[in-house]
């Protein structure tokens, strides 16, 4: 089955009992661990004692992961499968999750078991207390460099000092959305999703709960410096004008010091007969200046780009194929009509 949207319409008719909880599980050539990580969540979604839905969202693997997640059943769950056509990316493939969740809540969770499943009946206890969005911080981040640590730590800093938004530091994609922020985040028109972002748009209210983050199970970590420098600055550039507003600013006040200093040298020439300043003074002032206004054109190039992207109206994602196995045991309370 093929379909292309940006946010297809979920096909209610697939369910025949409808969640209490929707578990979105991004994946990218995760076989290694796809496994475990099921069991893992059938165990503590069993705990609930409430049927729960498990959608696991295929962005390209190259390996066997598409063929495991459709492959996966649950007596008491139902296990959804959307394969996307190509890589689009995790924020893609987080709102391919999102389009299809039915759940009174949604919950995110990275299939590498870097964040323990064990947590969901908390953060379940959380959203019953009344809070709409569950937060999980990272109070230690294990398998992860000082220098990792330290440039994530930085973007926090940085995205909430220039942001419209407030981001809780050492929160990743980890959380419970109640179903009413889900439909808001779904609406969100842009392209370019930057999804730690999207998701503390909406408000409402929230809580938080801190958690020790493991070393991944197996296989790689997909994220190398290179991306998560791009994240980072679509990040930064999805949410604050900011950067724009710099820019101007220290173009202002360089150009206040060059009439200041300028009127100087023509001063001193003037009175006292000295001579211009030499050549290296003149290169600094130069390539200062060259590199001040190359910086703001690449910060304008960035916006313009970005604009290009959303006038393009493109979909977020191609969906190639879906699969779904309703749990055994829900077959059997429907047909007795329980």
């Amino acid at each position: 089955m093929s379909s292309i949207a940006m946010l297809p319409r979920r096909p209610d008719e697939a369910y025949i009992v409808q969640p209490f909880l929707s578990v979105i599980v991004p994946m990218y050539n995760e076989s290694e661990v796809l496994a475990t990580c099921h069991e893992r969540l059938c165990d503590a979604l069993d705990q609930l004692h409430r049927p729960c839905e498990i959608i696991y969202v295929d962005d390209g693997s190259a390996d066997s992961s598409w063929s495991l997640a459709a492959a996966f059943t649950s007596p008491h769950h139902t296990v959804r499968a959307v394969r996307l056509s190509r890589n689009f990316g995790k924020e893609a493939a987080m709102s391919a999750g999102l389009a299809q969740a039915a759940g009174q809540a949604v919950i995110i969770i990275d299939a590498d078991l870097q964040d323990p499943p064990e947590l969901i009946p908390e953060m379940v206890s959380q959203w019953q207390a009344g809070f709409d969005v569950v937060d999980m911080q990272r109070s230690k981040r294990h398998g992860e460099g000082w220098f990792k640590r330290f440039t994530a730590a930085a973007f926090y800093r940085v995205i909430n000092h220039i942001s419209e938004v407030d981001l809780p530091a050492n929160v990743g994609d980890f959380r419970l959305l109640d179903q009413r922020v889900v439909r808001e985040i779904n609406q969100l028109p842009e392209r370019t999703r930057f999804m730690k972002g999207l998701f503390a748009w909406p408000g409402f209210k929230r809580t938080t709960l801190q958690f020790e983050r493991d070393s991944r199970q197996a296989g790689e970590t997909k994220w190398n410096y290179r991306k998560l420098m791009h994240l980072a600055f679509e990040g930064i550039t999805s949410f604050s004008t900011r950067p724009l507003r710099m820019a101007t600013v220290a173009g202002a006040m360089i150009s206040v010091a060059a009439i200041v200093w300028a009127f100087i040298v023509w001063s001193k020439t003037l009175l006292w007969g000295d001579p211009v300043a030499g050549y290296p003074s003149m290169m600094i002032m130069m390539l200062l200046m060259g590199g001040i206004q190359l910086l703001s054109i690449g910060l304008m190039g960035e916006y313009i780009g970005r604009l290009f992207i959303e006038a393009k109206q493109r979909p977020l994602y191609v969906v190639m194929d879906e699969s779904v196995s309703v749990g055994y045991e829900q077959s059997r309370e429907t047909e007795d009509g329980v």
